[in-house]
């Protein structure tokens, strides 16, 4: 026993050991990087590569006791077959007591400016749904219409192609997926919705987990970055969501998704902004919401607009980002039916903090978040915020 795990260590050591340092909170838009596109980058002496990255986070509602969560620790591991086929997994480990595989796909070039790739990826929709790790974001939470409009951590089970054109700086994503789930069977004749007003689309994740399909989805994603520090991203998805055999011919079993996404990242200096905006048009959802009783929107809209500034001298390999964000979120900007539109949904956050970068890949941040809705109910707290986080 001893002597195995001796050997493990002793192979894991050589295998970090093998590998070359990166960067891995470059703010350069045009050049950052998230984990799975590190691992595939070649920028490594070994043919097995590892990493992982995490968050512990510390949240206080106002007025509420406050939680301290071990959020997420996801273990990543690539494998390069020779110089045209590399395999990619990374296994999350949530709340310490859940473990899920957050992508695993085989990435095959077939020749320049042309990558096939195949298996659970991650839907290529805005910003954070790809660049999720801890440093590559201000504020301690993922801004919330990347939790309930774009359900971030996005992924599905799929098959495409990707790629760029540095002669015209356009990186481009096309792939088809499973979509998402849209009710469950009880076993005694009733339906039930997964999906619903109160976080939109989250529920339907199927997340590579037994995958019903019936039809498959269609997701693209643009990025331009021909203009020095600036990259810009358009993103669609389209497609239907997905019941199992017994419940898909029943009517309002099934609804109809067209989604798009624009987002834009800048870096200059000490100065770095970004913003996205994602719109998504659900057809079918009165009968839909007929069939489940669920209360689920016909259309689902937000956006938001981040500025921060690096206080520290822009030589030191530490920064310190006081950063400002503005949100706003409708998971009921439009509803079909006699269903009404339910104000709560229609939410603003207002996020202000500092994000402090002790070393390439070490975080500590700390906001507070001024939280409403149009309804202007209490059920919405402002929320101080702490955490920590790693990736390497």
């Amino acid at each position: 026993m001893k002597k195995s795990l001796f050997i493990l260590i002793s192979l894991a050591t050589n295998f970090l050991v093998a590998q070359t340092t990166t960067d891995s909170i470059t703010l350069n838009p045009q050049k950052q990087l998230n984990a799975a596109q590190r691992l595939l980058s070649g920028n490594y002496a070994s043919a097995v590569t590892m990493g992982a990255y995490g968050e512990m986070l510390y949240n206080q509602p106002n007025g509420d006791n406050g939680e301290l969560d071990v959020q997420r620790l996801v273990l990543l591991v690539g494998y390069r077959f020779n110089d045209k086929t590399q395999f990619v997994t990374e296994i999350e480990l949530e709340h310490v007591d859940e473990i899920f595989v957050e992508q695993a796909f085989v990435n095959y070039n077939i020749g320049n400016n042309v990558n096939l790739r195949g298996g659970l990826m991650l839907v290529p929709m805005g910003i954070i749904n790809e660049f999720h790790e801890p440093t590559t974001f201000n504020g301690t939470e993922r801004p919330e219409l990347d939790n309930v409009i774009v359900p971030t951590t996005w992924r599905e089970l799929g098959i495409g192609v990707n790629g760029r054109f540095n002669e015209i700086s356009l990186g481009y994503q096309a792939y088809l997926f499973n979509g998402f789930k849209s009710t469950l069977g009880d076993g005694e004749g009733g339906i039930s919705g997964v999906l619903r007003g109160s976080d939109g689309l989250r529920g339907g994740r199927q997340k590579g987990i037994k995958s019903t399909i019936d039809s498959p989805t269609f997701s693209t994603k643009l990025d331009y970055y021909g203009i020095p520090g600036l990259r810009f991203g358009l993103s669609t998805y389209f497609g239907k969501t997905q019941a199992a055999d017994d419940i898909e011919n029943i009517e309002g079993a099934n609804i109809g998704i067209s989604m798009v996404g624009l987002d834009a990242r800048y870096a200059y200096d000490r100065f770095t902004a970004r913003g996205q905006f994602i719109y998504a048009s659900l057809t079918d959802t009165e009968a839909y919401n007929t069939l489940t009783g669920a209360d689920l929107g016909s259309a689902l809209q937000g956006w938001y607009v981040e500025g921060a500034f690096n206080i520290l001298p822009i030589q030191n390999e530490q920064k310190l980002f006081a950063f400002a964000r503005y949100e706003t979120y409708d998971t009921h900007a439009d509803t079909a039916g006699s269903l009404a539109d339910n104000e709560a949904y229609d939410r603003t956050d207002i996020t202000t903090g500092l994000t402090y970068h002790l070393a390439p890949g070490v975080v500590l941040k700390g906001d507070y978040q001024f939280r409403s809705n149009s309804a202007d109910t209490n059920d919405v707290k402002d929320r101080l915020n702490f955490g920590i986080g790693v990736w390497f």
